[in-house]
């Protein structure tokens, strides 16, 4: 059907190199940041159960969902990074998807928890101590800028979706140690139901963006902020192409934009040129560096008619 295709200057035939790349960037950080969570975890929880501290009590569970998170986002790295079968083409980076949009329900469960937990106790707010709160909230925030500081140069969206687990989590330490000040200075204890519920609005959202950017993944929509109708026409301003069509442009995972479209070309045209050009032009002005063309004669029929 074709007169040829290409997979894009500089990338060869590897399927998310760079991907790969971040991924084994990622794993040391990941794994420091999943050990300081289970240790911050396991201090929460006990303070918090001993204390009866609903703002402790959902910090520590957003611990818990961070330390999931950043477990199956280690995981996704190391299993995507090792050989697949042949018949997985795309390899399993999808995982990173995959592992993203999960960590994103489990925060979105653990905010609502809290919600309905902290509505409950403003009428009756029970007697929260201060110092161990406060305590234990500063210990949280200490290990949350460690892991900060070990995320913040990630790249993938695994990296992201820890990072921002991590990010909230930090805002969650600081809204404990807040409220444990105002018990210790006012005795009000039902700042800690107040503190809970702020620290689950905080949660909602975040959550609901990183379950969108893995959704738009997982569907293949176009990548957000590219214009398809651009990428046509930059495509077709190319000397000897005549017209562009089933055009897919999509994201296989974190810094991985993968195109496919026929370009219909002149009887006369360099269709090594216009390869080249076309990858010179993908990279350059969209960022893709993974795109399979086939390029066909303006005299040939048939390759317009999809069945589906």
């Amino acid at each position: 059907m074709g007169a040829g295709h290409s997979h894009g200057a500089g990338h060869g035939h590897s399927h998310g190199s760079a991907a790969a790349r971040s991924g084994a960037s990622a794993r040391r950080p990941l794994a420091i940041a999943l050990a300081l969570g289970l240790a911050t975890f396991a201090v929460q929880i006990v303070v918090a159960l001993a204390t009866d501290s609903l703002a402790l009590l959902t910090d520590s569970a957003h611990v818990l969902t961070d330390v999931a998170g950043i477990g199956l986002a280690l995981a996704a790295v190391v299993v995507a990074g090792r050989p697949t079968r042949p018949e997985r083409t795309f390899g399993l980076y999808r995982l990173e998807v995959l592992t993203a949009l999960a960590n994103a329900v489990l925060m979105l469960g653990v905010a609502l928890w809290a919600l309905v937990e902290g509505i409950g106790r403003l009428g009756d707010p029970p007697d929260v101590p201060g110092l161990p709160v406060l305590v234990v909230g500063a210990l949280g925030l200490a290990t949350n800028l460690v892991s900060l500081r070990l995320l913040s140069g990630g790249r993938s969206m695994v990296s992201e979706g820890a990072r921002l687990d991590v990010l909230a989590d930090t805002i969650g330490s600081v809204g404990v140690m807040v409220g444990a000040v105002v018990i210790l200075a006012t005795g009000a204890v039902v700042a800690d139901a107040w503190v809970g519920l702020a620290i689950a609005v905080w949660i909602v959202p975040r959550s609901l963006r990183l379950a969108t950017d893995a959704l738009r993944v997982l569907v293949q929509a176009a990548p957000e902020g590219m214009d398809l109708a651009e990428v046509s026409a930059d495509l077709e301003d190319i000397e000897g192409v005549v017209e562009v069509h089933d055009l897919h442009v999509w994201t296989l995972t974190s810094d991985m934009e993968v195109l496919t479209a026929h370009v219909m070309v002149r009887t006369d045209a360099d269709h090594h040129g216009v390869l080249d050009t076309a990858r010179e032009v993908l990279a350059r002005r969209h960022g893709i560096h993974h795109a399979t063309l086939q390029v066909e004669p303006e005299d040939h029929a048939g390759c317009d008619e999809l069945d589906w």
